[in-house]
């Protein structure tokens, strides 16, 4: 049988916020939820669950201050989160539309994720070309020239990854030589 886990207290959420920290790159948001899951995770265990939950929600307060002090403390910065997760989500071949789905999954709220995003409009294009090469779609396609319904397929994983249509019609119908060239120059 498992022994009782100990309730955490401020000190040991500050500790595991470090800890945490150390380990990953993480919004305000991102932390809070972490704090919470482990002190959710100590309230499953506790034996008595009904005579804990004033408990809980001090802890949850303790979280959510913990929280705040790693962001006065510059240990936390939203900005910064945003700006490194879409750079690196947009040379993966994600659409804008992806990326902002992706940064408000992990608590960047639309006007920072907005901010993050390249005023760049060709870089919805060069994101777009990555996905081609990745999926072997457009100028990257082996063999033969596909149909009109093979086309349409093509355009469909596009479509789906959250690229607007004349950006990824523009990308599968570039040339292989210019694709590969603006990959490599969206790259640096």
């Amino acid at each position: 049988m498992a022994l009782p886990v100990s309730p955490p207290t401020p000190a040991r959420l500050h500790e595991a916020a470090l800890n945490y920290l150390a380990r990953f790159s993480a919004t305000e948001a991102g932390l809070r939820s972490v704090l919470h899951r482990r002190i959710d995770r100590w309230a499953r265990s506790a034996e008595d669950r009904d005579g804990i939950a004033e408990q809980v929600g001090a802890m949850k307060q303790a979280a959510r201050e913990v929280a705040a002090k790693m962001v006065a403390l510059g240990l936390i910065d939203d900005a910064a989160f945003a700006q490194s997760r879409a750079a690196g989500l947009l040379r993966s071949g994600r659409s804008t539309r992806a990326v902002t789905a992706r940064l408000a999954a992990k608590g960047v709220g639309g006007d920072l994720a907005k901010a993050a995003l390249p005023d760049d409009p060709e870089a919805e294009l060069h994101a777009a070309l990555v996905l081609t090469r990745k999926r072997r779609l457009g100028p990257f396609r082996r063999g033969e020239a596909p149909d009109l319904a093979g086309k349409r397929k093509e355009l469909a994983v596009l479509a789906r990854a959250g690229f607007p249509q004349p950006v990824a019609a523009r990308a599968l119908a570039m040339d292989p030589a210019e694709a590969e060239t603006r990959i490599e120059a969206f790259r640096r």
